[in-house]
């Protein structure tokens, strides 16, 4: 029985040698009306402009010389500057009306609030004058230009991974297009006569395929560009065509079903043998694990197989596929937040497995295990915020024994 590191470090090992993501243009214009967040930066990027391009007002208020400013003068109104236009050059003792955002005109160097003056911009407009409590310093409420990023410098380095923010900045400073990592293609086949697709009425004796839902989206959070193939048949040649047809545009292949050692696993059946090996991992839920390449006329192509039960996915893809995902595609943090937690309630571990259960956290930080051990009780898993870790051993763990947990509720 293979231990959990061992098959950790081969499922490294063989994907770090496999998957080496090139890069790709991802243009800005484009990804306003698609998906393109998460994708991380293959180098570095400068600003295309300043940022501000233009010094501009902070408030809205009036664009005046600080120079000229004496306390209670009044000092007649020039044309107003709303966001967005060309201002004229302010003349000398007078004061223009100004937007947030807007461009500040020549020979202006500071801003005073509107609500600083006593009145609004309606009842100044009536006399054509306004007046200032005080005197003001040069550059009050003025936001200068480039004070953000000034055009040529780095804006953002390699590695970054593009959030709201980051795409938000890189449009502000005027960048159209960056080179991102290329995603890895990966095709995700999941298998079984009894699987029906999610939304569909089931007949006697099938259930739905929540793995093919259930493991995209956590491909796709982890870097991966992921096609969901289903495989509803037991008959080998056809499953063997279809594995080979993918590997034409597939950098990896993840199967779920049909890996033990029972009758028509077919995923075992088609591909054990030398390139390809199936073992028992000694971790509860998940044992049964398959790890290779399947040789194709397009080349080799790693495939990862995981057991079919659905609670067993997704500990196998937490356990093995996900931190090598992550630190591949450049995603951080790699691995999942660990804690070491008390037990808030007895648990029997496992005696020669170490065992995966899920639950959550008290306000005090004690672990509650939800649902039983069985690979089937998904709603369980749904529920939970943490996996906890049960080494192996043959007593009963005690409230208050302390265990290691990863958090899953990010």
């Amino acid at each position: 029985m293979r231990t959990i590191e061992r098959h950790r470090e081969a499922v490294s090992a063989l994907l770090t040698a496999a998957l080496r993501p090139g890069e790709e243009l991802l243009d800005l214009a484009d990804a306003v009306a698609s998906d393109c967040g998460d994708r991380v930066l293959a180098v570095d990027v400068a600003a295309a402009i300043d940022v501000p391009p233009f010094d501009n007002s902070q408030m809205d208020g009036y664009a005046i010389r600080s120079s000229d400013l004496m306390p209670g003068t009044a000092y007649p109104l020039t044309a107003e500057v709303p966001a967005g236009t060309v201002p004229r050059p302010l003349t000398a003792g007078c004061a223009a009306p100004i937007m947030t955002g807007a461009p500040m005109p020549p020979g202006a160097d500071a801003v005073v609030p509107v609500e600083q003056t006593g009145a609004g911009f309606a009842e100044h407009a009536a006399h054509g004058t306004v007046s200032f409590p005080g005197p003001v310093a040069p550059g009050t409420f003025v936001r200068r230009r480039g004070s953000d990023i000034a055009a040529g410098s780095v804006l953002l380095p390699a590695g970054t991974v593009l959030g709201a923010a980051q795409l938000g900045a890189l449009v502000a400073a005027g960048v159209s297009a960056v080179r991102v990592r290329a995603l890895p293609r990966v095709a995700l086949v999941t298998t079984g006569l009894e699987l029906a697709p999610p939304g569909t009425a089931l007949e006697a004796g099938r259930i739905h395929d929540s793995n093919s839902i259930m493991l995209a989206h956590a491909l796709r959070r982890s870097g991966a560009d992921v096609t969901v193939h289903g495989y509803h048949s037991d008959e080998p040649s056809a499953f063997l065509d279809l594995l080979s047809g993918l590997a034409a545009t597939s950098d990896l292949l993840v199967t779920t079903g049909a890996v033990s050692r029972g009758t028509r696993e077919v995923v075992r059946e088609v591909l054990e043998g030398d390139a390809v090996t199936f073992d028992s991992v000694s971790m509860q839920p998940g044992g049964p694990q398959g790890l290779g390449r399947l040789h194709t006329p397009h080349g080799a192509v790693p495939v990862v197989c995981f057991p079919g039960n659905p609670v067993s996915a997704m500990v196998s893809f937490e356990m093995f596929l996900r931190p090598v995902l992550r630190r591949l595609t450049g995603r951080t943090p790699v691995d999942r937040q660990a804690l070491t937690v008390p037990l808030a309630h007895p648990v029997d571990p496992l005696a020669t497995k170490h065992q995966v259960r899920r639950g959550v956290l008290d306000a005090e930080g004690n672990a509650h295990v939800l649902g039983g051990a069985g690979s089937h009780l998904l709603t369980a898993y749904a529920r939970s915020t943490v996996l906890i870790h049960l080494p192996a051993g043959p007593a009963p763990l005690t409230a208050g024994t302390s265990v290691d947990v990863w958090r899953i509720d990010d």
